[in-house]
């Protein structure tokens, strides 16, 4: 099996790679290395002899790269507060990029693998799940997002470009005879993610708190008491393995995937638990605006996904943080230089 990532020297791009590489999958990575850190990523793959080839997804059809197997779409703007201001970035990489990835899958014959998230569902929706948006109190929250919820605009840029892009995958799809799967993730952490306020916070409050720099709560009353679901990368890379291994009988679907309520955590509850691993207490501001795009809680139903699969997450939010402060702690000084 041959197997060709868009954006493998992203956070997940890389982990998969390597993952799917342990399990004598053939791996070729595209990446342009837009992104801080990814010349890192790129030398991890390289030493176990995983090529990437630097290209821009928007100028994929100049190239010659062979046929695969399987095209899976990693390569994405991942932050929705980026898609406010780099309009054209977003929508060229989200989804220029990956209708360029299908008219390669539609060529070559390849099946095909989305990457999508959790937000093309409705803003207006999911705040509405919070009665009050200044959360003051921790919430309680458990409720879970299927795939039925509601997706009407708006959604962000970022968003839209997403669910635009499963639409396009779609269309091509009845048109062409294409087989695909759309993965649409909340939020994902783990080794190897540089971790900012707006994507990948998670990895950004281990960081910190490491460093003894200051973070601040933003948004929501600026509290710290809104809440996601995080899901360990190992358990994305087992879920996107199985869907490869199961495609002549599993196509055509979407599904949503997550760490579900028993990884539900707030930001409140994520310092603790940083205090706790890294032992350094750190100053924590408090931002009361809230942005236009922003959500004061997200929790992945993982039915259909185990339905169809039998699979759920395996590693705990206490497991997440504690491999994110080891990664973290062994590479400090090449980290030290990369993350601002």
């Amino acid at each position: 099996m041959k197997v060709l990532i868009a954006g493998g020297c992203g956070f997940i791009g890389m982990n998969l790679s390597i993952y799917l590489k342990e399990k004598n999958i053939k791996v070729v990575s595209i990446d342009n290395l837009y992104r801080n850190g990814s010349k890192l990523n790129e030398q991890k793959l390289s030493k176990l002899k995983i090529k990437n080839y630097r290209i821009d997804i928007k100028n994929l059809n100049k190239q010659k790269i062979g046929k695969f197997d399987f095209i899976i779409d990693c390569c994405a703007e991942p932050s929705v507060e980026v898609s406010k201001f780099e309009l054209d970035r977003v929508v060229n990489t989200n989804l220029i990029g990956t209708f360029n990835l299908l008219k390669k899958a539609i060529k070559d014959g390849s099946n095909f693998i989305f990457l999508s998230s959790s937000r093309v569902y409705s803003i207006k929706h999911l705040r509405s799940l919070v009665k009050n948006l200044n959360i003051k109190k921790k919430l309680n929250q458990k409720t879970e997002v299927n795939e039925k919820f509601s997706t009407i605009s708006p959604k962000s840029l970022y968003g839209f470009t997403k669910l635009s892009s499963e639409d396009l995958i779609k269309e091509l799809s009845f048109t062409f005879n294409l087989k695909y799967i759309i993965n649409r993730f909340g939020v994902v952490s783990g080794p190897g993610q540089m971790g900012k306020v707006d994507q990948g916070f998670l990895s950004l409050w281990v960081w910190k708190h490491i460093c003894k720099e200051k973070l601040s709560y933003i948004g929501f009353g600026g509290y710290g008491n809104q809440k996601r679901d995080v899901l360990h990368i190992n358990d994305l890379n087992e879920i996107i393995y199985k869907q490869l291994k199961k495609i002549k009988s599993t196509y055509n679907v979407s599904f949503n995937i997550g760490g579900g309520k028993k990884n539900l955590i707030s930001l409140n509850e994520l310092t603790t638990l940083c205090q706790k691993i890294s032992g350094n207490k750190i100053a924590i501001n408090s931002i009361r605006k809230t942005s236009v795009y922003d959500i004061p809680y997200y929790c992945s139903s993982i039915k259909k996904v185990y339905k169809y699969y039998k699979w759920k997450p395996k590693l705990s939010v206490h497991q997440i943080v504690e491999d994110v402060y080891n990664w973290q702690m062994t590479d400090f000084k090449k980290l030290r230089r990369i993350i601002k």
